[in-house]
C-alpha cells in the first residue's frame, strides 16, 4: 500500500488514532461487563495494543512507512520510560524480601538469559532453517527482543529491537511468540498459587517468613502513596526527559569514539549510539533509586513511565505483519523450549532451597510478566503482596537491559 491510499497521513491524526485505541483498551479492559470480562479472559489487552494498530495499517487507514511516530517514540519516550521504570527501585526492600526471593527472581533472569541460546542451540540441529534467517531478519535477533520481554519488560523489549536492529516483520512475529507464551505460563503459575499450600507442604517449604513480608508491604504502601500533584508530576516529566537529554549527549560521544577507537566492537552493538543511549538512562534510573528522586515513586512515576510505554508499543503496532505470524509456526516451538528451560530450572531451584511457591512464581513472573502481571501473581497468594511483585518486577526492568543483550550475543553464537 502507497502512502497516497491512506486515509490519514498526518502524524498528528495518526498519534491520536493510537491514543483513542489505547484508550479504548483499558476501558473495555477493566469494564464489568460479562462479554468483556470473558473475552479478556482468554485475549491479553497488551496483545490488542500490538494488534489493533496493526490492522489499521494492513487496511489501510494509516500507512506507517513515512511515519515518525516511532522514531520519536523510541528516541525520547523510551528513555524517559526506562528511568521512571527503574527509579523507583527500593533495593533494601527487596533484601528484606529474604534471600530465597532473591535466589528465586536472579534464578528466572539467568535461565532467560540461557534458555534462548540453548533453544536455538537445539533447533539449529532439528531445524536449522526455523532459527536461521540473515540481516534484520535473522531469527537471533529476532529471540533477543523476546529476552528483554522476559527478563524487563515491553521498554526493554523495544530497545533490543533498536540496538539489535530487527526486522519489522521479525518483531511482529516475536511480540505473538512473546505473548503467547508468557500467558500460558501465566496460567500456571495462576493454577500453582491456587494450590500452593499444598505444594507447599509437599516440598516442606518454610513460609514463615511470609507474614513479616506482608507487614513490609503495608509500611512501604503508607510511607510513600499519595495522591500526584502537579509538582510532582512536572518533577517526573523533569527526570524523565532530562535524564534522557543526559542519555543523548553522552551516547552521541561515546559511540562515534568506540567506533573510531575499537571499530571491531561494532559486532557487540557498541557502536551504537542507540545502545549507549539506553544504558546510560538506565544507569541514571539505578543512580537515582539511591537518591530521594525514588520518592516520585509515591506519585506515579512508573505510572507515568508505563503511559509512555503503551504509546511506544502502539507506534510499534503500526509497523506489525499479522501474516509474518502464520508464516512463522516454528518459533512458538522455539519459545515453549525456552519457556519449559525457564520452568525447569525454577521447580529445580525452589526444591533445593525449599523456597515457598509464592516466591518461585512471583521471582517467575517479575521476569516474564513484568510489573503489569507479576502483582497479579502476588496478590493470587494474598491481596497486600501485589507491590512485591511490582518491586521485583522493577528490578527485573533494570536487569533486561543487560541481560537482553547477553542472552543476544550468546544466540548470536550459536545460530546456524
Amino acid at each position: 500500500m502507497e502512502e497516497s491510499q491512506a486515509l490519514l497521513t498526518n502524524d498528528a491524526a495518526v498519534l491520536g488514532l493510537l491514543a483513542l485505541t489505547l484508550g479504548a483498551v483499558f476501558w473495555t479492559s477493566h469494564s464489568d461487563h460479562p462479554t468483556l470480562k470473558k473475552f479478556y479472559k482468554y485475549v491479553p489487552a497488551l496483545l490488542l495494543c500490538y494488534f489493533v494498530p496493526s490492522l489499521y495499517n494492513t487496511f489501510g487507514l494509516i500507512y506507517s512507512g513515512q511515519s515518525r511516530l516511532y522514531f520519536v517514540s523510541s528516541r525520547y519516550l523510551l528513555p524517559a520510560t526506562l528511568v521512571l521504570l527503574t527509579l523507583s527501585i527500593d533495593l533494601q526492600g527487596i533484601l528484606r524480601l529474604g534471600p530465597k526471593a532473591l535466589i528465586m527472581f536472579f534464578t528466572g533472569t539467568i535461565s532467560i538469559i540461557l534458555g534462548g541460546p540453548i533453544a536455538v542451540f537445539i533447533f539449529s540441529f532439528i531445524s536449522p532453517e526455523t532459527v536461521g534467517g540473515q540481516g534484520p531478519e535473522a531469527v537471533w535477533r529476532g529471540l533477543a527482543t523476546v529476552a528483554g520481554s522476559w527478563i524487563g519488560g515491553g521498554a526493554n523489549q523495544a530497545a533490543m529491537k533498536e540496538v539489535f536492529e530487527v526486522g519489522d516483520d521479525m518483531f511482529s512475529a516475536m511480540v505473538a511468540v512473546d505473548v503467547l507464551v508468557a500467558n500460558v505460563w501465566l496460567a500456571v503459575l495462576l493454577y500453582m498459587a491456587g494450590e500452593s499450600k499444598a505444594i507447599d507442604r509437599k516440598t516442606g517449604a518454610d513460609t514463615t517468613a511470609l507474614e513479616e513480608l506482608r507487614r513490609n508491604v503495608a509500611k512501604f504502601q503508607e510511607k510513600h502513596a499519595r495522591i500526584p500533584s502537579l509538582t510532582d508530576l512536572m518533577l517526573i516529566i523533569a527526570v524523565g526527559f532530562g535524564a534522557t537529554g543526559i542519555g543523548h549527549v553522552l551516547a552521541d560521544a561515546i559511540a562515534p569514539w568506540i567506533a573510531e577507537t575499537f571499530p571491531q566492537l561494532d559486532r557487540l552493538s557498541l557502536t551504537s549510539k542507540f545502545f549507549w543511549l539506553v544504558v546510560v538512562t538506565t544507569t541514571i534510573g539505578l543512580g537515582l533509586s539511591f537518591t530521594r528522586a525514588r520518592e516520585l515513586e509515591g506519585a506515579g512515576a512508573s505510572r507515568v513511565g508505563s503511559a509512555m510505554l503503551y504509546i511506544l508499543i502502539a507506534s510499534i503496532g503500526m509497523n506489525m505483519d499479522i501474516g509474518s505470524v502464520l508464516d512463522r509456526p516454528g518459533l512458538f516451538a522455539v519459545g515453549a523450549v525456552w519457556i519449559g528451560f525457564h520452568a525447569l530450572s525454577m521447580l529445580l531451584v525452589a526444591k533445593l532451597i525449599r523456597a515457598p511457591t509464592f516466591y518461585l512464581a512471583v521471582g517467575s513472573q517479575a521476569n516474564v510478566g513484568g510489573a503489569a502481571s507479576a502483582p497479579i501473581v502476588a496478590s493470587a497468594f494474598h491481596p497486600t503482596l501485589a507491590p512485591v511483585g511490582v518491586l521485583l518486577a522493577v528490578l527485573g526492568y533494570a536487569a533486561g537491559t543487560y541481560g537482553a543483550w547477553l542472552s543476544g550475543q550468546l544466540m548470536r553464537i550459536v545460530a546456524p
